[in-house]
């Protein structure tokens, strides 16, 4: 089979010219030469050396005292005093012609290398700036799609649902029942009281679209300042985490005594109160713990919402009982608690 002609320089492409500029040397193994100037030498120095041999035991090894000698033990030494330094210049010579053909495929190895460093560079640096935009438009791409997901994302969910929920009913302005302020005197001072059982349930917030009583005492938790906060900031959280996968529905935290609870809410950190960090779920924590480190914006609102949570909480903790602290633990907000308290530390 013959081989087929080879393209020419104008024939190939700009980039096929400038991979075959260096030729990489792999398959074009030169043939090695027959005879070699160490060859010459050891060829010299066996006929002097056989030569200089045949003299001596011709002209001087055949005196009258020789005669008394053994003919065999004449003949072996005679035999080894001749061919063995014969013996030991070839191998000498042959060990010489192979160091030198390691040394040229050393050198061949290392010239193949170099041209693959080099092909493997000029690709890179070629294909570095079509990585460079196709990132980019990769990530304008993603930006765009984070925008009409934040966007989408107008109302709460703190659990699976496959069904969109309506809004909940704005409360009706009851007009008769609006007092008189005096002068001086805030709106908000005139809210009547957030009942224990009204903020506890806001927390946990409503359990379907349906759940008109949620909804009350989610509309009553509002008009409270203090709940009002720790609501929005629980509401924020909540919606980040859903974003992951992560729904408070879906985890069982162990529960811890409200003694520990009250620990808490009486400024106690770290180890007297790590029955708090109940949170068990493994890819949840690592989730939440991987999203801390690399989001700012998840990392602040989390910061936030523990900062309410502990605040809030010491508040209702003086004139709660302990089935009231035990019923708000189990809220979806004091599993959030739980959550971003073990990654933010504060049960260490």
């Amino acid at each position: 089979m013959t081989d087929a002609p080879e393209p020419t320089a104008t024939d190939q492409p700009p980039a096929e010219r400038s991979a075959r500029v260096t030729p990489l040397g792999i398959y074009d193994k030169p043939k090695p030469d027959l005879i070699t100037p160490v060859e010459v030498i050891a060829i010299a120095l066996s006929a002097v050396w056989l030569v200089g041999s045949g003299i001596f035991f011709v002209f001087v090894g055949s005196g009258p005292e020789t005669e008394t000698e053994s003919g065999g033990l004449r003949f072996l030494m005679t035999m080894l005093a001749i061919f063995m330094p014969v013996g030991m210049i070839w191998v000498a010579a042959t060990a010489a012609r192979a160091s030198r053909v390691m040394r040229e495929e050393s050198q061949r190895l290392q010239a193949a290398i170099d041209a693959i460093r080099q092909s493997y560079i000029s690709q890179q640096q070629g294909g570095h700036m079509r990585a460079e935009s196709s990132v980019a438009r990769k990530l304008d791409e993603i930006a765009a799609a984070t925008r009409k997901t934040e966007t989408a994302l107008a109302t709460f969910q703190s659990r699976r649902d496959d069904r969109a929920r309506p809004a909940p009913p704005a409360a009706a302005p009851q007009v008769d029942d609006q007092p008189t302020l005096a002068l001086g005197t805030q709106a908000s001072d005139m809210v009547p009281m957030l009942a224990t059982e009204d903020f506890i349930r806001a927390l946990n917030f409503p359990e379907t679209a349906e759940d008109e009583t949620g909804f009350a005492s989610l509309r009553r938790a509002l008009k409270d300042r203090a709940a009002k906060q720790l609501i929005q900031a629980a509401q924020d959280v909540l919606t980040l985490l859903s974003q992951d996968g992560i729904y408070m529905d879906d985890l069982r935290p162990d529960r811890a005594r409200p003694e520990v609870w009250r620990q808490f809410a009486q400024g106690a950190r770290g180890r007297p109160i790590a029955a708090l960090g109940g949170i068990r779920d493994r890819s949840s924590l690592a989730l939440s713990n991987a999203r801390m480190k690399q989001d700012p914006i998840f990392r602040d609102a989390a910061h936030h919402f523990l900062r309410r949570f502990d605040k809030t909480f010491a508040a209702f903790e003086q004139n709660a009982s302990d089935g009231e602290i035990s019923a708000l633990a189990d809220t979806r907000t004091a599993r959030a608690f739980m959550l971003l308290g073990r990654c933010a530390g504060t049960f260490d």
